[in-house]
């Protein structure tokens, strides 16, 4: 089984955050949600709008464990805590290494920049978030969904489910987006 890890911080965009947790899920891949407070134990995050998630652990429960895709959650605050958590930076860092796939959606592309995987990529990110950093050889763009090498980015919430059944093709095959996108009943 495929296995995603999905930091929570406050502040996090709710609707990216579920939408890519419910299509994973639904695709049978194992999704670990991991709040940013320090301690093993799992506690409330309150997200940008108000609403109250309580993740399935704590990210110091997991930090060493290994997962085939980190997704990141837009939203703001919760971008810049995962930019500014020393721990996500790690994380990061680690799997990338290992070429794991590594993605991010609306603000929280800049945490993959501050990690340095945006060098030399293409990516894209909500308006305004990540075209004027100082990110060498970096190409922006504004499709819904960009995938370079193992980066994986997209623009915000109305692009949420186009980016959850992109992670679900990379991890699972075309086969299984596809009977996840028609029980969706889209068109």
């Amino acid at each position: 089984m495929r296995t995603v890890l999905m930091p929570l911080a406050e502040g996090f965009e709710e609707l990216e955050a579920v939408t890519v947790i419910d299509l994973l899920r639904r695709a049978g891949v194992e999704v670990v949600t991991a709040g940013l407070q320090p301690g093993r134990q799992a506690l409330p995050v309150t997200a940008s709008r108000g609403v109250v998630m309580v993740p399935d652990t704590a990210l110091d429960a997991v930090l060493g464990d290994d997962f085939d895709m980190i997704v990141l959650p837009g939203g703001l605050p919760g971008a810049h805590h995962l930019r500014d958590d020393e721990r996500v930076q790690a994380i990061l860092k680690r799997h990338a290494a290992a070429g794991a796939y590594t993605a991010a959606i609306c603000a929280a592309p800049v945490a993959l920049a501050q990690a340095g995987l945006l060098a030399g990529k293409r990516a894209t990110s909500y308006p305004g978030c990540i075209e004027k950093l100082a990110i060498a050889d970096f190409r922006h763009s504004t499709e819904a969904v960009v995938v370079d090498g193992k980066i994986v980015t997209s623009r915000g919430p109305g692009t949420a489910m186009d980016f959850a059944l992109t992670l679900i093709e990379l991890l699972c095959g075309r086969a299984q987006r596809d009977q996840v996108e028609t029980g969706l009943v889209r068109a």
